[in-house]
């Protein structure tokens, strides 16, 4: 597994920056970057989330937790690397595993899922979401792409 120390490093060089030049970018102290990669400090939450959105990474790639350095706001708006997926062919159909026989769906998850509360509180979250100005402009976008494609 990648250290957050190690994709720093990483990031950093492949924008060919010295650690005192991401240090000035960041806006951190001059000797902070080489604290971070040497190990001797670990960035503070607001500086990591600098430091994402600055390379255009997840906070999960930077942390090393993800070897997908896509974002969020990557997926939402819908503009992904245009790098070729390799999808291996298969050379007989796969069928749908059978279904499980304890009596349910074989989604242990179901009686959440379904019960009034939890759709409740996801109702009231999907809504304030779409009310905010990130939201509203995710519709627009929405709109837009489904009105392109008619």
């Amino acid at each position: 597994m990648v250290t957050l120390a190690q994709r720093i490093t990483e990031l950093r060089t492949q924008k060919g920056m010295s650690r005192p030049e991401l240090s000035l970018a960041l806006g951190l102290p001059k000797t902070a970057v080489e604290k971070f990669e040497t190990g001797r400090q670990t960035p503070t939450q607001d500086q990591q989330k600098k430091m994402a959105a600055y390379f255009g990474v997840s906070l999960f790639y930077l942390r090393g937790e993800s070897s997908d350095p896509t974002t969020q706001d990557n997926w939402m708006n819908g503009s992904f690397p245009e790098e070729p997926v390799d999808v291996p062919s298969r050379t007989k159909p796969v069928s749908a595993p059978a279904p499980r026989s304890h009596g349910g769906t074989g989604n242990m998850l179901d009686p959440i899922l379904k019960s009034d509360g939890f759709q409740q509180a996801l109702r009231a979250a999907v809504l304030d979401v779409l009310r905010s100005k990130e939201g509203q402009q995710l519709l627009e976008q929405a709109v837009a792409r489904y009105m392109r494609s008619k």
